[in-house]
C-alpha cells in the first residue's frame, strides 16, 4: 500500500497555483495537504493463463467471469486502483470515502459501467453518526452487502467464483448504515434504486412495463454478522452472516422482474493449525407480478462448502464443492453471467494450490471440474459443455498471478 504524502503533493500544487498569485498558492496549498493527509492509495493487477479441456471452447458452464473469451489462453481479468481515506476510529463525527476505479473484461460482468470494461466499481461517501455505539453509513454506489465470494479474486479463495456468486447482485446505488450491537454482533440495513448493478439506475425511468415500477419503488436490504468470542476455544474468531435483499432490475445484468436475494453463510476455525472451513447458501427468485406480467416465475439457488488448509508458511491447499440447481424455465447466473448456458442442476469441484513465492504477489495453480447433472440445459436434450460431443463435463486448468500494491 502507498500513502501519498502531503509534502509533495501540496509542493507540486503551490507552484502550479503561484501564477495566480502567491497567496492563494499557499491557501490552496495548505487545503489540499489536509485534505489528502490520510487517503491512501492502493490496488492489484490480476492476471490468468486458462485452459478449458476438449475440442470445442464456444460454449462453456456459465461460471461467473470466465465466458468462452477466457478459454485456451491467456488474460488481463481485471486492474483496480483503490483512493480510501477510511472513518477514523476515534472520532464520534469521522468521514471519508472511497473510489475504485477498474479496467478490464471483468469490470463488465460486474455491471457498474454497463458494458463497458472501464470505470467505476465502487464509489462512497463514508460518514460516522454518534448513536449509541456509532452507526457508520455509505452513500452512493457500494458493493452488495451478501455472499461469501467476492468480485475481487485478491481477495477470493479461489480464482473461479462459484454458481452461488453469480445469483447475488453485485453492487447498489443507495444508502447502508451499519450498526455494531455489541464486539461480536453487527447488523446492516440500507435502501438503493434497484438490484441492477448500473450506476444510478431507475427502476421508474424504464419507457414501457413490465420494467417500468413507480417512482416510489426501491430495493431493500439487511444483513445480521456474528463472531464467536474468545470463550469459544479454538472455534473463537469463528463468523455467522445471513442477509437479504429484495427488489427489481431493469437494467443489462439483472432480471427485470421483482427478485429476491437469501444468503447464509460460515466460516469455521478448528483445533486443527491452519484448518478452516466454509459453507454458503444461495437462493434468487424472481416473480411473475402484476407489474411484471407475462415475464413468468423462477429461481434458483446454491450451496458451497469449503476448506482451507495452510500446508506450510508459504503454500496453502483450498477446495470448494458445489451443488446448483435452478427450476426448468431458467434462471441462470442472472447478474454478472460469464455467458455460457447452464443445466437444469450442475455439481462442481474446484481445488486450488496456493503459493506465496514473491512478495506482494499471489500466485494459484487451480483445477475445476463442472458436472451436468440432468443432461440438458434448463431441462431440454441441449448440451450444456461445448460442441464436442454433447460432452456432460468440463474440465478447466488455470495459472493466475496477482500483484498486489
Amino acid at each position: 500500500m502507498i500513502t501519498n504524502s502531503p509534502k509533495s503533493v501540496g509542493t507540486a500544487f503551490t507552484l502550479l497555483a503561484a501564477f495566480a498569485g502567491v497567496g492563494v498558492a499557499e491557501e490552496a496549498s495548505q487545503h489540499i495537504t489536509t485534505a489528502l493527509s490520510s487517503t491512501t492509495i492502493s490496488g492489484f493487477v490480476d492476471t490468468s493463463a486458462q485452459w478449458n479441456f476438449g475440442r470445442g471452447s464456444g460454449t462453456v458452464p456459465g461460471i461467473p467471469y470466465l465466458g468462452p473469451a477466457k478459454a485456451d489462453g491467456f488474460n488481463l481479468n481485471y486492474v483496480q486502483i483503490t483512493l480510501q481515506k477510511p472513518l477514523d476510529a476515534n472520532d464520534n463525527w469521522a468521514a471519508g470515502y472511497r473510489v475504485d476505479v477498474g479496467h478490464g473484461p471483468d469490470l463488465a460482468g460486474f455491471g457498474t459501467v454497463g458494458a463497458g470494461a472501464t470505470g467505476i466499481k465502487q464509489a462512497y461517501v463514508a460518514l460516522r453518526a454518534p448513536v449509541g455505539n456509532g452507526i457508520d453509513f455509505k452513500m452512493g454506489v457500494f458493493d452488495t452487502i451478501i455472499g461469501y465470494e467476492t468480485f475481487e479474486r485478491v481477495s477470493n479463495p479461489h480464482y473461479s467464483h462459484s454458481y452461488g456468486n453469480g445469483l447475488e447482485p453485485t453492487s447498489h446505488t443507495g444508502l447502508l448504515a451499519s450498526y455494531q450491537l455489541t464486539e461480536n454482533i453487527g447488523v446492516s440495513v440500507g435502501v438503493a434504486n434497484s438490484t441492477a448493478p448500473l450506476i444510478n439506475n431507475r427502476l421508474h425511468t424504464a419507457a414501457t412495463p413490465p420494467s417500468q415500477h413507480a417512482e416510489s419503488y426501491k430495493t431493500y436490504m439487511a444483513s445480521l454478522s456474528a463472531k464467536a468470542p474468545d470463550s469459544w476455544g479454538a472455534l473463537a474468531g469463528s463468523a455467522l452472516y445471513a442477509g437479504v435483499v429484495n427488489g427489481a432490475g431493469n437494467a443489462a445484468n439483472s432480471a427485470a422482474q421483482a427478485a429476491q436475494n437469501f444468503y447464509v453463510g460460515a466460516t469455521i476455525n478448528t483445533p486443527w493449525t491452519g484448518v478452516k472451513f466454509g459453507v454458503a447458501y444461495d437462493y434468487f427468485g424472481k416473480e411473475d407480478t402484476s407489474v411484471e406480467r407475462g415475464l413468468g416465475s423462477a429461481r434458483g439457488d446454491a450451496i458451497s462448502v469449503y476448506t482451507s488448509i495452510k500446508l506450510t508458511e508459504k503454500l496453502t491447499l483450498l477446495a470448494r464443492g458445489e451443488h446448483y440447481e435452478q427450476s426448468a424455465s431458467g434462471v441462470g447466473p442472472t447478474v454478472n453471467n460469464g455467458g455460457g448456458a447452464l443445466p437444469t442442476r450442475v455439481l462442481a469441484g474446484t481445488a486450488t494450490l496456493q503459493y506465496d513465492l514473491w512478495a506482494n504477489v499471489l500466485s494459484r495453480l487451480e483445477f475445476r471440474w463442472d458436472h451436468d447433472a440432468d443432461g440438458g440445459v434448463n431441462g431440454a436434450a441441449t448440451n450444456a459443455y461445448g460442441t464436442d460431443g454433447g460432452r456432460k463435463n468440463d474440465f478447466m486448468v488455470a495459472a493466475n498471478v496477482i500483484y498486489k500494491f
